[in-house]
């Protein structure tokens, strides 16, 4: 294999006065909201069919997430540089491996905002109707994401202080469905341990199918950890709290709703927490309740993946595998990374409600769900890498067993989302990837000329 030059991160606008490294409070909110959008308020309905068994899915997906948190802290501590994925799949195979990293992450950041956006239209329908128009929905649509896009231009100060904000103020509503919810709780409402006639295996794997996703946005510390402040204990640190942070809330918050509600009801139910906290409060105010804690929930992860989406293209387009404008930062937020982001979100997000049809907006989620897997399942290699070649710059010795145990299990866990996202979106998300192979050929051939 052709070695890579060292990747380097230099600290362009440090003097700027709105732009700031993330400390660990920061950091670890970065993960948690990006991992938490607004999936958490329909997931409880999602998973009820297949009873309290999915519970069991919950507690699997936990563990392999924790151990794909835990090898992207190792790799983290080694490489503190922004990019994450795209940097540790570069030093361990190269290039082509590296683009295909940041290619990937890349599309899976802009369509991710695109629904987010568009869901967030659904609760905002709640508060203030907007569907009946549908100028009114697009416009709801952009405003949700042109604002975070607005926090990010601002610098990475603001940045830190909307992600921070967002997390206390989705995460208090939330804990009080999740923690509040047990005092209320009747196992009378449970139904039953294992529903349908799939068995248990059957049971847990397809309730696996519809959570297996719940999980991404793990790697956010990482990929922004040129902006983190001491990144070789802050990354994985955040990475690891942020991880177990949403494990807890997404655990107690579904059990506690499973109490709350009637299974017979749950599984109906459009709106599971509002029906919890209705059950716990009385009155008719949950789905108001519930629609502003969906609304902060989304605009904070938006907030997130919006820096995440200019993060990597930035870290590939300093070693010449991504077009040189998305290098340029200032305030310390690669500028033209989130612009381009946002303006193809929003395209997307146009072409979604203009088309009249949900079919092909829904493929391209489905896509993102391939997509985001590809760093993940290339992260994890690496890792696999350094440790077979005994490198023992990237990985101390008495921690061989151990981490290459983690490795394996956070490997096997990527596999099992790439299966879990379905045939159609593996099928389409390749065909995402190939197109990418045409501008890593030219990116690869100017930077050879140069």
């Amino acid at each position: 294999m052709t070695s890579t030059p060292p990747i380097t991160d230099p600290t362009p606008d440090e003097k700027s006065p709105h732009a700031r490294s993330f400390g660990l409070p920061i950091a670890t909110a970065l993960v948690m909201g990006n991992i938490i959008g607004g999936g958490i308020f329909l997931l409880p309905a999602s998973v009820a069919p297949y009873g309290t068994i999915s519970l069991v899915a919950f507690a699997v997906l936990t563990a392999g997430a924790i151990a794909l948190a835990l090898v992207f802290g190792r790799l983290a501590r080694r490489h503190p540089l922004t990019g994450g994925p795209y940097v540790y799949a570069r030093e361990a195979f190269g290039d082509f491996a590296g683009f295909l990293a940041a290619w990937s992450y890349w599309i899976t950041t802009w369509v991710s905002n695109a629904a987010l956006a568009v869901a967030a239209v659904g609760y905002l329908d709640v508060l203030l109707p907007v569907q009946d128009s549908t100028a009114a929905t697009i416009a709801a649509a952009l405003v949700l994401q042109w604002l975070p896009a607005l926090a990010n231009l601002a610098g990475t100060r603001y940045v830190g202080a909307v992600q921070l904000v967002a997390t206390v103020l989705k995460f208090v509503p939330l804990l009080l469905v999740a923690v509040g919810g047990l005092f209320f709780f009747d196992s009378a409402n449970l139904g039953p341990f294992q529903a349908g006639d799939s068995g248990a295996v059957g049971a847990i794997s397809a309730s696996a199918a519809i959570l297996l996703f719940s999980y991404l946005g793990v790697e956010s510390a990482a990929v922004s950890a040129g902006e983190v402040r001491d990144p070789e204990r802050n990354v994985g640190r955040a990475t690891i709290l942020g991880t177990l942070g949403a494990a807890v809330i997404y655990l107690l918050g579904t059990l506690s709703v499973f109490g709350l509600v009637a299974h017979d009801r749950l599984v109906e139910s459009t709106a599971p927490f509002s029906a919890a906290v209705n059950t716990m409060f009385g009155g008719s105010w949950g789905g108001t309740a519930v629609a502003c804690m969906a609304l902060v929930s989304m605009v904070g992860a938006l907030n997130g993946w919006t820096l995440l989406s200019a993060q990597t293209p930035y870290a590939a387009a300093k070693d010449g595998l991504f077009p040189q404008v998305f290098t340029h930062k200032r305030r310390g937020v690669p500028t033209y990374g989130v612009l381009v982001t946002v303006v193809l979100a929003s395209l997307l997000t146009v072409y979604n409600y203009t088309a009249g049809s949900q079919r092909v907006f829904e493929i391209l989620v489905l896509v993102t769900t391939f997509t985001a897997t590809v760093p993940y399942l290339l992260s994890t290699a690496a890792q696999i890498y350094f440790l077979a070649t005994g490198r023992t710059d990237r990985v101390h010795r008495p921690r061989l067993v151990r981490d290459a145990a983690l490795a394996l299990i956070a490997f096997a866990f990527s596999m099992w989302l790439v299966a879990g996202s379905g045939y159609a979106a593996v099928y389409q998300g390749v065909l995402f990837l190939f197109a990418g192979v045409l501008v890593y050929a030219w990116m690869a051939a100017r930077k050879q000329r140069g």
